[in-house]
């Protein structure tokens, strides 16, 4: 059976950067670890620009590492059968050019298809993870492919060289201290608790920067810029720009420039905690070995409650200072006694915290990597046997 040499995956950026970064990573996986020739359709390289700098931004198609990057501005356009990847992926539930599909159905043989789904920790999405969709009109199947936490999922985006890059910098405090000076960190700042804060702009910011200035350790609170603009502005007295830092009580907040994703990486590594956001950043705290807290993409009835709680039930659910801090942190509960006790509970079991990020990594790493069960099922899909 012949081998899939080239790829389509389309995306449209809903969550500023989170889609587009979970689709690039996905992109250069399948290009640099199993040699697919991927075009990646995006329709915001504006967004797509801010976490890889070498995307131009009035480009219609252009080769960045490997993988060929097209416009994505209608859903106009006729295409033949020979335009049509092997694979075709749409992220979330995109509409994919109708004329694109049309040819998808003329092709021989047919490309795989796949609707990517978003992640979730909910039960149910083991029995919806592969189930096919037939198109209404054309000879086409669509299959469901879910990224999950456990083996009757896709599992989560990996790639294969990531556990020794990170053993290498956590290893080596010279790198690390080197690495947060080029962002501005100082050696000061760096002997406190160094956490990294990527947020949506209605986190309770204010609330938990106060805790942190009134307690009795210094905490180092590093923000990209962009991130809770007003609140962390009101903190600082000033613009929240790049190189922005002050001090009150035991806080420090410092606003870092936004940086592409693989110094994303080695920020987290870098932290002690790590208030991450959306989905890519989700995931990729998850192979940093360090804590963190999840802030959950916001939904209509609070259906984002429902899958925060499902994750919570997986990760934490022993770990109470977690989930009560993780539950206030996303709206889902009051912080009743306030975020001072929120807080000193919180990091009166940080080592317990980190002992449960690493027993997580290990178990995650049973079920595969995304990219490589993906290409699995499709090899199913191709033989007749789904």
């Amino acid at each position: 059976m012949a081998r899939p040499s080239s790829l389509a995956l389309f995306c449209k950026v809903v969550d500023n950067f989170g889609d587009i970064g979970i689709c690039w990573r996905l992109a250069r996986q399948l290009q640099h670890e199993h040699g697919i020739a991927v075009t990646l359709w995006v329709d915001d390289l504006r967004s797509f620009h801010r976490i890889c700098p070498e995307v131009g931004t009035d480009l219609e198609l252009q080769q960045i590492a490997g993988v060929a990057v097209r416009h994505w501005r209608d859903q106009e356009g006729a295409f033949a059968a020979d335009e049509v990847a092997d694979i075709v992926i749409e992220f979330f539930g995109v509409d994919i050019p109708p004329g694109y599909i049309a040819a998808m159905a003329e092709r021989r043989p047919q490309p795989v298809w796949f609707n990517l789904e978003g992640l979730s920790a909910e039960e149910w999405v083991e029995g919806c993870h592969t189930l096919p969709s037939p198109h209404p009109r054309l000879p086409l199947t669509k299959y469901f492919f879910f990224p999950g936490f456990t083996s009757k999922t896709g599992g989560l985006l990996r790639e294969s060289a990531l556990d020794v890059e990170r053993e290498r910098f956590q290893s080596d405090p010279a790198e690390v201290a080197s690495f947060l000076a080029q962002l501005g960190v100082t050696a000061g700042e760096m002997a406190a608790l160094k956490v990294s804060l990527f947020c949506y702009p209605h986190a309770p910011v204010s609330g938990l920067f106060e805790a942190w200035q009134g307690g009795d350790s210094p905490v180092t609170c590093l923000v990209p810029e962009g991130v809770a603009p007003e609140q962390v502005q009101a903190f600082l007295g000033e613009a929240a720009k790049p190189g922005a830092v002050r001090t009150r009580g035991a806080l420090t907040v410092r606003v870092l420039p936004f940086v592409a994703q693989p110094d994303y990486d080695r920020l987290l590594w870098a932290c002690d905690l790590n208030f991450v956001r959306g989905e890519d950043s989700f995931v990729r705290a998850q192979w940093a070995r360090r804590p963190f807290i999840w802030h959950i993409y916001p939904q209509d009835k609070d259906l984002h409650h429902v899958k925060l709680r499902a994750f919570l039930a997986r990760y934490a659910f022993d770990l109470e200072s977690l989930n009560s801090l993780s539950l206030c942190w996303n709206g889902a509960v009051e912080a009743g006694d306030g975020w001072a006790p929120l807080w000193k509970r919180f990091a009166d079991e940080m080592q317990k915290l980190t002992a449960r990020a690493y027993e997580w990594e290990c178990q995650m790493l049973a079920n595969g990597n995304l990219a490589a069960n993906l290409l699995k099922f499709e090899e199913f899909v191709r033989s007749g046997r789904a």
